[in-house]
């Protein structure tokens, strides 16, 4: 499989609500982790929508990460695929969806899962996913290689968008990266 790419990648931010996160340990932590992706996504042109699920109950997207989000796709499955629109945000030229968020095992990984079904190459930034129960979250890890699902870290998506220390946006990523 190619390296990502700014040219064929969406970031999609799966749940990342105020009203889920406390439950997530050091939700603090994923949540800063998260929101420099995104800047990098954002500095790149990469577009990056979320996905809020009933968020009338459990809140909207996290302030820190609102700023850098294009679209909000609301949804009440835990598979987001299954949303009448869903799909129709995903141009089928960016085919690599990065996706991050709450919870891993749930509506993380059920969304990756409709992402494959649906021709897309969905690629877990496992280090931007949480979830309320370490073992979920690596459970959840498994499940996406049994799957033959790719895994990445942010640190490794930032540096695969660069492809070259010669990008005109390189020392701000670099930066971003740093500040982790």
């Amino acid at each position: 499989m190619p390296i990502l790419s700014t040219h064929n990648s969406v970031l999609l931010i799966v749940d990342m609500q105020t009203g889920l996160l406390p439950a997530i340990p050091d939700h603090q932590a994923l949540v800063e982790r998260a929101e420099r992706l995104a800047q990098a996504a954002k500095l790149l042109n990469v577009p990056v929508i979320a996905t809020e699920h009933y968020a009338q109950k459990i809140g909207p997207t996290s302030p820190l990460l609102q700023a850098h989000v294009d679209h909000v796709i609301h949804k009440t499955h835990f598979d987001g695929t299954r949303e009448k629109h869903f799909l129709a945000e995903f141009p089928r030229r960016r085919p690599r969806v990065l996706l991050i968020g709450t919870e891993a095992h749930v509506c993380v990984l059920q969304t990756g899962l409709g992402l494959a079904r649906q021709g897309f190459s969905p690629v877990l930034v496992a280090d931007c996913a949480g979830s309320r129960r370490d073992t979920d979250h690596a459970m959840a890890c498994t499940r996406w290689n049994q799957h033959g699902l790719e895994q990445v870290t942010a640190e490794m998506a930032m540096f695969e968008w660069l492809d070259t220390p010669e990008h005109p946006h390189f020392r701000e990523v670099l930066a971003l990266i740093k500040a982790g």
